[in-house]
């Protein structure tokens, strides 16, 4: 049992826990600071009013001072009074006080646990609130062990245990433990629980089993908003983007029965951001304004973080000045877009006026900030952000704040600074930081440090094919067609195989999706065509193709030739071909756009006067009248 020491006058306190002035004595933390007056109070409130004698209403007392406790030490003292009473070992007591202890603002589920290993026979309430507090706890996989000592003691799960345990798995991403809930739900005949199968649905979504999600979805009795935005979340985990905007339509048009909500919106944004659809996006905001959501703050953010990844600042910067309640997530998403879209210095100017505003960064805004300096080569007032992170503002550097920093040196040829960061840096390293390195060796054809990053890589155990490919271009730049083949032969032995670069573009709601040498567009015959038309007005305007951006050792004219059909070109003709002229065309690449490809995209922006935005892994590139706006530093 757990001992509490306390003064004289807490035991004074605790002993008229019987009277109606209880809440006076334990929702206050001034005993312990003023003892005559506290003492002087407490004595005129037992003057006044008559002690009760009911238990009933002395329950009910404990209980509504139990739930409006703020602090732990309010809960000691409750918890003293509860042991020296037995109260403890009383369900209707002890569960909201677990309750209070493991879920509420200031949780310590390692305290709720100590609480719940004090009573003698837990009933299941109380062990359904010890698993709901490890559910959103750190150690989620205490939360299957209560359950599993809740089985053993042969007491009955209920719906609510298991969809407790569910958030568990979920948590964990164990796909085993969601089968094994599963299999408990068939058999104890929970299948018409709506609540208990959307959770089943979370869980194979977050475990990326986007099929057995929608057989549990198929299943539910009656689907409410919560079901359809678990599907609709699941469709996105799955990369079913064209399935989650025809939910959408079916939504709004009243045909599946449920309308969109605000959880429904900030799905769909997050959608069109991934696909930079722009287009889609536009109708969403205006269904957004159509329900009167507008005035959501956490929809204000995400539309300002939609325009920015579809590359449109200007509508970003808009919404941000019409934001009524900025918040640091408000500053952050605007300092963001202005990042990835090569605004380095509006960003560094957004994040000034922040400060002057009085609002303090978090990891996030200070992620925007020095990757704004990486993508414009501000590689002074990177290290200077760096530098200040926790002098003046507090915040510990993180692995995404070194990355950064890592990646700023990188582009801007500093690579035995970035290593040397790296090696010294007080957080541990991951693969993504090595690929960053190892992405500014092909940049700058540093073929040792390049082996030397794969080489921490290999001891990661964390080596992709996007490695070996980074390294072929290492090698390849350099003419170094025996190492080049070397490493194919690794890769084809180990049984590595690449990503394809993948380019999409959205008209009219659709997706469209290219790979190299795509035969598979209903339209590929007026596609290709129009793309050969393209090629020869570019090359009369001076266009010349990139060989070295093709990794085979091939002649001159069948690199020009291989490299004629990437999956962006292929887009751009699309583009091209299936929208008026002066059209905005708006790509969303996978990978990196290689040089060719960035090249060929300048040209065509000023031979037919369109402006083409390739939103690639890392940035935006908006290509204007024969120049890009990252100025070719990227």
């Amino acid at each position: 049992m757990i001992q509490i020491s306390r003064p004289r006058h807490h035991s004074l306190a605790l002993t008229h826990c019987r009277y109606l002035s209880l809440s006076h004595i334990l929702l206050t933390e001034k005993p312990l600071e003023n003892h005559h007056h506290y003492h002087q109070r407490q004595r005129q409130l037992n003057q006044t009013r008559p002690p009760i004698s009911n238990p009933a209403t002395l329950r009910q007392n404990l209980i509504s001072l139990i739930k409006s406790s703020t602090q732990k030490s309010q809960l000691l003292q409750i918890q003293a009074h509860l042991l020296r009473t037995s109260l403890l070992h009383d369900p209707a007591i002890a569960v909201p006080f677990l309750s209070r202890a493991g879920l509420s603002s200031f949780r310590d589920v390692d305290y709720a646990r100590q609480i719940f290993d004090q009573l003698r026979n837990p009933c299941s309430f109380q062990y359904d609130t010890m698993i709901r507090a490890y559910a959103v706890s750190n150690s989620p996989i205490e939360g299957f062990y209560v359950y599993q000592q809740m089985r053993l003691r042969s007491l009955p799960s209920n719906a609510l245990s298991l969809s407790f345990v569910l958030k568990c798995f979920a948590r964990l991403c164990s796909l085993t433990g969601g089968a094994q809930v599963h299999a408990t739900i068939l058999r104890d005949g929970h299948q018409s629980d709506s609540l208990l199968l959307t959770n089943l649905m979370d869980l194979y979504s977050l475990c990326v089993q986007g099929n057995e999600a929608r057989k549990v979805f198929d299943e539910i009795p009656h689907r409410d908003i919560v079901a359809w935005n678990v599907l609709i979340s699941c469709y996105m985990h799955n990369h079913r983007t064209r399935d989650v905007f025809g939910l959408f339509d079916g939504m709004v048009s009243g045909q599946l029965g449920c309308k969109p909500d605000d959880v429904t919106c900030l799905f769909l944004l997050q959608a069109c951001a991934n696909l930079s659809a722009l287009e889609f996006g536009e109708k969403v905001h205006g269904y957004i304004n159509e329900r009167g959501f507008g005035d959501a703050i956490n929809l204000c953010n995400s539309l300002i973080a939609m325009y920015s990844r579809c590359g449109c600042v200007d509508k970003a910067y808009g919404l941000f000045k019409n934001v009524r309640e900025k918040n640091v997530v408000t500053w952050s998403a605007l300092i963001s877009g202005f990042a990835m879209n090569g605004y380095g210095r509006e960003a560094i100017e957004a994040f000034g006026e922040m400060q002057r505003q009085g609002l303090l960064p978090d990891h996030q805004t200070l992620t925007g900030v020095l990757s704004a300096c990486s993508h414009c080569g501000l590689v002074d007032e990177g290290m200077m952000f760096f530098e200040r992170m926790n002098r003046d503002f507090g915040i510990i550097p993180n692995i995404h704040h070194y990355g950064c920093v890592v990646d700023l040196l990188g582009r801007a040829g500093q690579l035995d600074r970035a290593y040397e960061l790296i090696m010294s840096m007080g957080v541990k390293q991951d693969s993504k930081i090595w690929r960053t390195l190892l992405g500014a060796c092909r940049i700058h054809r540093h073929v040792t440090l390049g082996e030397r990053v794969i080489g921490h890589l290999i001891e990661h155990k964390a080596q992709e094919a996007g490695d070996y490919v980074l390294l072929l271009n290492i090698y390849s730049s350099t003419g170094d067609w025996e190492k080049v083949t070397e490493i194919r032969r690794f890769m084809k032995e180990k049984g590595i195989q690449t990503s394809p670069g993948c380019s999409s573009i959205v008209l009219k709601g659709v997706v469209h999706e290219f790979v190299v040498d795509d035969l598979s567009h209903p339209q590929k015959n007026e596609i290709y065509h129009m793309l050969d038309e393209i090629n020869q007005q570019l090359k009369i305007a001076g266009y010349v193709a990139e060989i070295t951006s093709e990794l085979h050792n091939l002649g001159a004219e069948e690199k020009g030739y291989v490299l004629s059909n990437h999956s962006e070109k292929l887009a751009i003709a699309f583009g091209v071909l299936a929208t008026p002229p002066g059209t905005t065309i708006r790509i969303a690449k996978n990978l990196r756009i290689c040089v060719d490809c960035h090249n060929f995209s300048k040209v065509l922006s000023g031979v037919y006067n369109r402006e083409v935005v390739i939103r690639d892994r890392t940035r935006f590139h908006h290509f204007r009248e024969g120049c890009c706006s990252c100025n070719d530093y990227w």
